[in-house]
């Protein structure tokens, strides 16, 4: 079976207790001898979104698909400890060798994007999409934060993975082979990318899985050209038009760059949209001087900003918004994983059973096709 993520924080064990009573500098040496000691047989990824006092301490840095990328590419390694969330420590496990143990220090670091889809759900949907508009004429497509349950299932079914960078590439291939999307779990990506294909609204329906036909008549299903499942991103959903308009008002020359998981709103009104890398590649392309509001994680920005003095980057929203399920991986977490690994004991491996891991795969590599 694939492992499951526990949204429930169990005691801790007194190890890991013992260590989250423990100043950040003795953690930072300790992290940094256990790296020094277990040398080439670890490798550390940090997501972009995680904490300084983590990422600090990453062998590579960048958004989940880049992350999975070179967790695959990395040669003679034995662990990989992914600070990051489930999904992304699954897609390292299914694009890796199964000799290397993927772990994450704590496995109530979820996502709950990635949560709002399951796999009964889903497979409940197809059903009643079949029995409406036939599911041979429709393509499912998974955003990568999603389960690996789900990535399978759009391998079992034809369909395929994308990432925000990707989505339209991948739309483009979907319509090429059927008429319908069905889209999950992130309907704001979904929406801004079709939209921005030239797919009218009324195409386009929000499927909620905890109504009959997803909320809708059968003959908007039948019109429909993309079924959106009713998911987001509590981070990127915080972002509203108001944001924009504030920082306008302030400085009529600021450009508003945002992620396209936020509202088909808050995209509508920004100058530029991009993926976390792509945010990452215009920031570093900026001119000197330039002023930038950034709609994406929190932390993220305040690495960036901090990191590029000679332009004026600040946070899009007057609220603070980061990832909570992210920050749960902590410098006291990372070094109880490494203490542990020095002691030739792995904890939080995340495995991903046979079967899921080839479908899953199967859609992954699709994607990885697409031009």
């Amino acid at each position: 079976m694939t492992a499951t993520l526990s949204t429930r924080r169990p005691n801790l064990p007194p190890a890991l207790a013992a260590f989250k009573q423990q100043g950040r500098d003795e953690l930072a040496q300790f992290i940094r001898e256990s790296k020094a000691l277990l040398g080439d047989k670890l490798v550390i990824l940090g997501h972009h979104y995680q904490a300084d006092d983590v990422i600090q301490f990453a062998d590579f840095t960048g958004d989940s698909f880049k992350l999975a990328q070179e967790a695959a590419r990395v040669k003679g390694c034995q662990y990989i400890i992914f600070c990051g969330v489930h999904f992304m420590a699954e897609t390292a496990d299914i694009l890796t060798n199964p000799d290397v143990e993927v772990i994450l220090p704590d496995l109530s670091a979820g996502c709950s994007m990635a949560d709002m889809a399951d796999r009964e759900s889903v497979q409940n949907a197809w059903q009643d999409l079949d029995r409406l508009v036939g599911a041979s004429d429709i393509i499912p497509v998974t955003y990568m934060n999603s389960t690996a349950d789900l990535k399978a299932f759009c391998g079992r079914h034809g369909g395929i993975v994308c990432t925000s960078s990707n989505a339209r590439s991948v739309l483009e291939w979907a319509y090429a082979q059927k008429g319908r999307v069905l889209f999950f779990p992130d309907q704001h990506l979904g929406r801004n990318t079709a939209k921005a294909m030239g797919m009218p609204l009324d195409e386009m329906v929000v499927w909620d899985p905890f109504e009959e036909l997803g909320g809708n008549t059968e003959s908007a299903i039948q019109k429909s050209k993309i079924i959106l499942w009713k998911g987001h991103c509590s981070v990127h959903q915080m972002f509203v038009p108001e944001h924009i308009d504030a920082f306008r008002a302030r400085d009529p020359e600021v450009k508003i760059l945002v992620h396209p998981e936020c509202r088909m709103e808050v995209v509508d009104k920004a100058d530029l949209v991009g993926s976390t890398e792509g945010i990452l590649k215009v920031l570093r392309e900026a001119p000197s001087g330039s002023h930038w509001a950034v709609g994406t994680e929190l932390h993220m920005v305040n690495r960036v900003a901090k990191s590029m003095p000679d332009k004026k980057i600040d946070f899009l929203s007057p609220m603070v918004c980061l990832c909570a399920t992210m920050y749960r991986i902590d410098m006291p977490h990372l070094a109880w994983t490494l203490d542990e690994l020095r002691q030739g004991r792995v904890v939080n491996r995340i495995t991903v059973d046979a079967e899921t891991t080839h479908w899953a795969r199967v859609a992954l590599e699709r994607m990885l096709a697409v031009k």
